[in-house]
């Protein structure tokens, strides 16, 4: 059977830009909206995320989805996961945990999940009411959305 290649890719930014750090994929996709993208290529500031997102988390060949989590590394820190389930989702305590968990479950339940990877930006904690981000998470905005773009180039051509 031949797999179809990956044409539309969404790149989806989940935070709260008014809970300091917590907002992180909020900014990323500001900073990458500003880029040249290839066509085929959606930017979207998803916010807090949840089951609003999720036709247009389906509609999408590859999702790339940019986070914040509470894991006990250092902030800044940042990996690059594929979850297929809720359950390969890092740990996090931010409040739009569960709904994003949701929607994954929901996508996967309904046979209609896309590739995702997910960058996931390690922070301290989560402000109450803050704007803006920490000097080290600011820093790391160029190289998280380059990281993004290089991730975009190599998707376009590859099966899903």
């Amino acid at each position: 059977m031949k797999r179809k290649k990956i044409s539309d890719i969404l790149i989806l930014g989940i935070g709260n830009v008014l809970m300091g750090d917590e907002g992180i994929g909020a900014f990323i996709a500001q900073f990458l909206e500003k880029q040249k993208l290839p066509p085929g290529v959606t930017v979207l500031d998803g916010g807090t995320g949840g089951f609003h997102l999720l036709e247009t988390f389906q509609n999408a060949d590859c999702v790339i989805l940019i986070d914040a989590t509470i894991n006990g590394q250092p902030p800044a820190s940042w990996e690059r996961l594929q979850p297929r389930y809720s359950s390969d989702y890092p740990p996090t305590l931010t409040a739009h945990d569960i709904g994003l968990k949701d929607m994954l479950d929901a996508a996967q339940l309904l046979g209609k999940m896309p590739k995702v990877v997910l960058y996931a930006i390690s922070i301290d904690s989560i402000n109450s009411v803050k704007f803006g981000l920490s000097p080290e998470l600011e820093a790391i905005i160029p190289v998280i959305g380059g990281e993004v773009l290089n991730e975009v180039h190599d998707l376009l051509g590859a099966p899903v």
